[in-house]
């Protein structure tokens, strides 16, 4: 199909085939050629997920350059850096959009911090997704509710929990809307020449040796030699990395924390 057709059964959501046809189609694709067609396709039902680390940054600047009102949206748990909180006024500063800022229910992250204390994370991984579910995983749900697809600076390099990712997903978690990944194949070098290039606005963490970003009490600077995201909730394993926010498939409570 070309992109006036895509955007005529724009109603019509991608079946698993099509995802996984899609995404091998577009794996030659630059990201730029990947949003382009996503704009087309899904716009205005489509919204990118920024943590104002480098990729999401990079996908901020590419998308300002293809759509004069993108939607972007940031979950704000209540525990981001202050040079987090920083480099988003510096973005919405240069490229003049709005930032959707959806923050936990405060009843929620009230009762949790009351029963298990405010660094809770740090006795068990299953205290650890449970502070994820109520600060990340239910305001992403809202965040995404209305919405035909979304976009995330997930790459492959990235982690052994990314490593299969594939350009175009069927997000099973969120109702089944699709998920965009511009950025799979790029390495660290690439996103770091294109912030360079463009002169994009980057957290000041980043060249403090925090190659990855999260909320303060979760993320460290890594040591020489570390892998890259041996610096997001350190005193796990490998395996358990991750939030909850990228899913295969909802669990008993709607969403997966993996």
């Amino acid at each position: 199909m070309n992109p006036t057709q895509w955007q005529e059964s724009s109603a019509v959501a991608l079946s698993e085939q099509e995802a996984k046809d899609l995404s091998g189609q577009f794996e030659a694709k630059t990201p730029q050629d990947i949003l382009r067609w996503a704009l087309d396709r899904f716009n205005p039902y489509i919204t990118l997920a920024c943590s104002f680390g480098l990729e999401d940054v990079v996908l901020i600047d590419m998308i300002t350059k293809l759509s004069k009102s993108p939607r972007v949206f940031c979950l704000d748990t209540g525990r981001l850096h202050q040079e987090t909180y920083e480099v988003m006024d510096r973005i919405r500063s240069k490229y003049g959009f709005n930032i959707e800022i959806y923050f936990p229910n405060h009843e929620a992250v009230e009762k949790m911090v009351r029963a298990k204390g405010i660094n809770l994370f740090y006795e068990s991984v299953e205290n650890r997704h449970e502070c994820c579910g109520v600060r990340k995983v239910e305001p992403l749900g809202r965040a995404l509710s209305g919405m035909k697809a979304w976009t995330t600076g997930l790459r492959r390099s990235q982690s052994v929990t990314r490593s299969l990712t594939s350009k175009i997903e069927i997000d099973r978690a969120h109702g089944g809307i699709v998920k965009i990944n511009p950025l799979m194949d790029w390495t660290e070098e690439q996103v770091w020449d294109y912030v360079k290039k463009n002169q994009v606005p980057h957290n000041k963490l980043h060249d403090q040796g925090y190659p990855s970003i999260g909320c303060a009490p979760c993320t460290r600077a890594i040591k020489p030699g570390e892998d890259i995201r041996a610096g997001r909730w350190w005193w796990e394993n490998p395996e358990s990395k991750e939030c909850g926010l990228h899913n295969s498939a909802p669990g008993p409570s709607g969403t997966k924390a993996i």
